[in-house]
């Protein structure tokens, strides 16, 4: 008898294999948040206008990347791969806790990619405030990760319903947290809306450390963010996993 630690350790391996040898996927999912930083950033204004941008583009490139991965899991359902993992002797949750991990791994080399971009055009990096950023992010990486593969599991052959879910919340959550244009100034309803999305206070936690404020109201409230949407997508994927058939 394996632990449930051992387990998900196995899987978050074999998930992770297959970024380690094809780095370039990692890198092809940030085209489109990098024509968002190029196209968005120049019209916003003042002179701190990537301070304000970056991070909001680093949570946009772990949505897009999170929430697409249950993709993944389709095609191992499509070919039989999934159900040949169900029989083995790994525990159910591990299936879905270890996929969950890798989401970790690929977010971390795209904000490194995207700072790196940056910097040469004026992007200032606050180490400490940067990584406890990622800290939380990686939190909110994982939540976003086993909803999408609890989508998958809930489409199981029908793609299409993957997709047509994904994509119609997809955009509503990106634009509500503010990532592309300020909420402020919007109508009330349309802040309510963002009060009542998880990601806006992930955004603004990012926004404040990555430009060193680290004890702020912001980096609390998007650290139980994260936790909030770490512990209910874990909650949702293992159930979804434990039923998987």
């Amino acid at each position: 008898m394996t632990s449930l630690v051992t387990d998900t350790r196995v899987v978050f391996s074999r998930e992770l294999r297959p970024v380690i040898r094809d780095p370039f996927s990692v890198i092809f999912s940030m085209v489109q948040p990098l024509f968002f930083l190029a196209l968005f950033a120049p019209l916003l204004p003042g002179e701190e206008s990537l301070q304000w941008f970056v991070p909001g583009i680093i949570v946009m490139s772990c949505l897009f990347g999170s929430s697409m991965t249950g993709s993944n899991l389709l095609f191992e359902m499509q070919t039989g791969s999934h159900e040949r993992m169900l029989v083995t002797p790994l525990r159910r949750p591990a299936l879905l806790i270890g996929r969950a991990l890798k989401e970790i791994v690929p977010m971390i080399a795209q904000a490194a990619l995207i700072v790196a971009v940056c910097i040469p055009f004026g992007f200032e990096l606050h180490l400490p405030g940067a990584l406890i950023g990622l800290g939380i992010l990686a939190g909110f990486c994982i939540g976003l990760g086993a909803l999408s593969y609890t989508l998958a599991l809930a489409a199981k052959n029908k793609e299409w319903l993957f997709w047509t879910v994904q994509q119609t919340l997809l955009f509503p959550l990106l634009l509500l947290a503010g990532v592309l244009l300020p909420i402020d100034n919007g109508p009330g309803w349309l802040q309510a809306l963002s009060r009542a999305n998880p990601m806006t206070y992930v955004v603004n936690a990012e926004r404040a450390l990555f430009a060193g404020d680290i004890w702020g109201r912001h980096t609390a409230e998007g650290l139980i963010a994260a936790v909030l949407v770490a512990a209910l997508g874990l909650f949702v994927g293992v159930r979804a996993m434990q039923r998987s058939d």
